[in-house]
């Protein structure tokens, strides 16, 4: 199996490389309003965003850069397969502006305009995040009643593009052999995640960790396993350092995404070169804590009716029977040039020794 994986350089409120109705799945991450590392960003994008901040027109501000995100949305719409899912990971913004003090609800925000262009909300995740400092308040301290509460949690909303689910055709390998299990969907499937933490860039240049804002690996990798299948491809608008095109590749699936500094190109080439290790990590990683579930639920004397097809392993419903897992067995770059790059891997079913 193949998977290819593009990124262009260029403005997400553009997506012209990207033909209508040709990804499944959106997993993303944009800058989000407010938070003063994307004030210049966003005042680049509109100079009114950065006088309605110099003038403290907190509100005003506000608005204006969602509606600079509101256009990414908009090609989102157009790109994405109907019954396709979005997963954007957004996390609200607190801040003095004029000397008032105010949460500013990013989430609320993002959930109305997806709502707007007739994509349909389905339950969403919340995730926590380690704190900025040690304090875990603001304001007065332990006087009542002037202190805050501090924001330890992010988003991801959930859309379902139009009010039909995908059609596949009965048994598709392509849906059945990128099943979870069943103990990871319990697990995956909650609405709160406390077991994914957010983590610092490692990046070498301050000024790139400065306009990184990456999430977990593990955030893209999960949300790619629950809503797409083998042969789809994920979508990124805010590409970033690419870690959801590292966690589609592991994944097997297809991705493109779109950066606006070029330098982050050139730091994805040194990621990718993992890809291959950490593929056949992730899918050991995964079997290894199905087999510790299983010796969990003997123990507590439970039975498994059924047997996985290519793993020794027992499986507690029919529908797992059929994964299996892929790694990336070698990388071929595509050709591009300084306004794109791009990878063809070749995948084989995941080795176990």
């Amino acid at each position: 199996m193949e998977t290819t994986h593009r990124v262009f350089v260029g403005d997400a409120r553009d997506l012209s490389e990207i033909e209508d109705d040709t990804a499944e799945l959106v997993v993303t991450s944009p800058p989000y309003p407010m938070i003063e590392m994307w004030d210049d960003l966003f005042t680049e994008l509109d100079p009114a965003i950065g006088d309605a901040l110099e003038s403290g027109a907190g509100r005003e501000a506000f608005e204006a850069m969602h509606d600079q995100l509101d256009r990414v949305w908009d090609e989102l719409e157009r790109v994405l397969v109907d019954g396709g899912i979005a997963c954007i990971n957004v996390g609200d913004a607190t801040r003095s502006v004029d000397d008032s003090f105010r949460v500013y609800p990013n989430h609320a925000r993002v959930l109305e305009a997806f709502e707007s262009r007739g994509f349909d909300p389905l339950p969403d995740v919340l995730w926590r995040k380690p704190a900025n400092s040690a304090a875990k308040f603001m304001g007065s301290g332990t006087l009542p009643p002037n202190a805050y509460v501090t924001l330890e949690h992010e988003y991801v909303l959930i859309f379902r593009k139009g009010g039909e689910k995908r059609d596949f055709e009965p048994k598709a390998d392509c849906r059945y052999e990128a099943a979870y299990f069943w103990e990871e969907r319990n697990q995956w499937f909650s609405d709160v995640w406390t077991d994914v933490r957010g983590k610092l860039q490692a990046l070498e240049d301050d000024e790139l960790r400065d306009r990184s804002a990456a999430y977990p690996f593990e955030i893209p990798y999960r949300l790619i396993c629950m809503y797409s299948a083998y042969d789809d491809t994920v979508l990124d608008p805010f590409w970033g350092t690419g870690t959801t095109s590292l966690a589609a590749m592991c994944a097997g699936r297809n991705s493109v995404g779109y950066e606006l500094e070029s330098e982050f190109l050139e730091v994805f080439q040194d990621r990718v070169t993992d890809a291959p290790d950490l593929s056949r990590s992730v899918g050991r990683a995964r079997l290894e804590r199905h087999r510790e579930f299983v010796e969990r639920r003997r123990e507590e004397g439970k039975e498994f009716g059924y047997e996985a097809d290519y793993y020794d392993t027992p499986v507690v419903t029919k529908m797992e029977q059929g994964l299996r897992f892929r790694e990336v067995a070698g990388l071929d770059r595509l050709d591009g040039d300084r306004e794109s790059t791009g990878y063809l891997a070749e995948h084989v079913p995941l080795t176990l020794e």
